[in-house]
């Protein structure tokens, strides 16, 4: 039998992260940590990190409704998977630990990711800010060898954001570097379609989510007059029932979804979304919502079991000063785990 203990933890930004709700300098989360009660050794751990002001389960009660459900996965010894769909960094959480738990080893799935023989494509995050150090971050990036850059706008002035990709289109096609954009809802509808165009002439792969999220006529119309392909990403929080996500889909039709386990319904949810997505047809990838490299592992091993071509969104783990530390590393486009390094029989936060 198991037990859990929770653990808090604030993890420290190397830099200030920028985006469309404001500036993180930290970012609170839970570790949830299982234990067996005969053999402490034998220990799985999850990383629960909502996003204030984005995750729909964060409220400032958030660490007692963590309790509740970790003394109801204790009393029951498994996951109550109807009762955790509505607090989906929660469920990430506990399904992942619980996995961690039961498989007695940081390697939940055997891929060529898992055994070091293969790194997983990610793209290169542009954090919103001036005009200045977004310029440098898109230098930075191109000379690490990324291959896929993704830009937060919003920040700065359209035409300058503009100015930026021209910048790249001006030294790399489209053939060279996949640039996407992320809108984080940013766009009014009165001129949304007249910025498509303009992204689209600057053969930018993918925006994300242009216009408020819950309008769902006025998405569905934008994206069918878009010359770009549309991504929904916000859209997707909160909506946990299956048949309301297949309503969602149906109704919108993106070209994409952008699936990030800690906002979307943990890996079980967003296992939903995906299947959905193959039934009609629309294109995804994976990110991660900044969760520590405890998180990142679960993530991008899960993700590195359905073979997805496209460059995913893996490399928020290394923003920390005091992340946790596992043999991730990002060389050149891709996250790989290093096997010059092993995976800690023991953490300190245990």
């Amino acid at each position: 039998m198991f037990q859990i203990k929770i653990k808090p933890y604030t993890l420290h930004f190397r830099q200030p992260a920028g985006t469309s709700r404001g500036v993180y300098t930290e970012h609170h989360v839970w570790y949830v940590i299982f234990t067996d009660k005969d053999d402490p050794s034998h220990f799985g751990i999850g990383e629960c990190a909502p996003l204030p002001d984005l995750s729909s389960d964060y409220s400032d009660t958030y660490a007692k409704t963590l309790s509740f459900f970790c003394r109801m996965t204790e009393e029951k010894q498994t996951l109550d998977m109807d009762s955790l769909r509505p607090y989906p960094s929660v469920l990430f959480g506990l399904e992942t630990g619980l996995r961690h738990y039961r498989q007695q080893k940081w390697e939940f799935c055997d891929t060529p990711f898992t055994r070091s023989e293969k790194g997983i494509p990610i793209n290169g995050l542009i954090w919103m800010g001036d005009f200045r150090h977004m310029y440098k971050q898109i230098d930075l990036k191109l000379k690490q060898g990324f291959k896929c850059l993704k830009l937060k706008i919003g920040a700065i002035e359209f035409k300058r954001e503009l100015e930026l990709l021209r910048m790249i289109r001006k030294q790399y096609s489209a053939k060279e570097i996949t640039l996407r954009v992320d809108a984080n809802g940013n766009f009014d509808c009165t001129d949304a379609l007249a910025k498509l165009n303009q992204l689209a002439e600057l053969d930018v792969h993918s925006i994300e989510q242009p216009i408020r999220a819950g309008q769902w006529e006025k998405m569905a119309e934008l994206i069918a007059w878009s010359p770009l392909p549309v991504a929904l990403d916000e859209e997707l929080i909160g909506i946990n029932n299956l048949q309301q996500k297949r309503e969602l889909l149906k109704t919108i039709r993106p070209k994409f979804i952008v699936l990030k386990p800690s906002l979307h319904g943990g890996l079980t949810g967003t296992a939903e979304w995906i299947e959905l997505a193959r039934e009609m047809g629309i294109g995804w990838w994976v990110t991660s919502a900044l969760e520590s490299n405890i998180g990142l592992n679960c993530i991008s091993q899960w993700c590195s079991t359905f073979n997805n071509p496209l460059p995913q969104g893996l490399g928020t783990g290394m923003l920390y000063t005091n992340n946790i530390d596992l043999p991730l590393t990002i060389r050149e486009n891709c996250l790989w785990i290093d096997r010059n390094k092993e995976f800690p029989e023991k953490l300190m936060l245990l």
